[in-house]
């Protein structure tokens, strides 16, 4: 999956964040993750087969990506564990029961929306859950000044991951910190829980 990932230029986790996460999930424990942005399923599998109970709901837009992952998570032997919606995070949001609660929220999609699929799926985070944001820095970029960089679409992106790192360690709900592994990982739980 990896090298079908670096051949076809798939944004999968990469392996220093992905080990980070799964020993963070380690200090977790949950038994229900979602996860936005499944690409072709990586993270998904490489979920499941860390913690043999843990049921993930993961959800995917674009159809090739979605081929692909149908394909890796039959193979993987989880599929009885890992439920993959097909469509846009932002409109799928009706497919979960309203009482559905998940231990993590995994935010790894569309970077430009990631405020977006905080606000609508922190509903179903669980009392004592946690929301995990990758790619927060974007490759260090984020740190730099956003009007120096000569693309306009990457200069945008670059303002919009700005601004919501800038809105979660502000969030009067949320206790957040940023973790320069990978390519940023955001750690977020609600206030006053242990």
């Amino acid at each position: 999956m990896e090298q079908y990932a670096d051949e076809f230029h798939v944004p999968i986790m990469d392996r220093a964040g992905m080990e980070f996460m799964l020993g963070l999930l380690y200090l977790i424990q949950p038994n229900t993750i979602l996860e936005i942005g499944s690409a072709i399923g990586y993270s998904s599998i490489r979920m499941a087969k860390a913690f043999p109970n843990l049921k993930i709901v993961t959800m995917e837009r674009n159809a090739e990506r979605i081929i692909k992952a149908k394909h890796y998570i039959g193979e993987s032997g989880y599929s009885d564990r890992i439920r993959l919606l097909e469509g846009d995070a932002l409109q799928l949001v009706d497919q979960l029961p309203e009482d559905l609660k998940f231990d993590v929220i995994f935010i790894d999609a569309a970077k430009g929306q990631y405020k977006r699929f905080f606000e609508l799926y922190e509903p179903f985070l669980a009392e004592k859950g946690v929301i995990i944001s990758d790619n927060v820095l974007f490759k260090g970029l984020v740190a730099e000044n956003a009007d120096l960089v000569d693309d306009r679409r990457k200069r945008a992106l670059i303002k919009k991951i700005q601004n919501y790192n800038e809105w979660l360690m502000n969030h009067p709900g949320y206790d957040s910190t940023i973790i320069p592994i990978g390519d940023g990982v955001a750690i977020s739980k609600k206030k006053g829980e242990q």
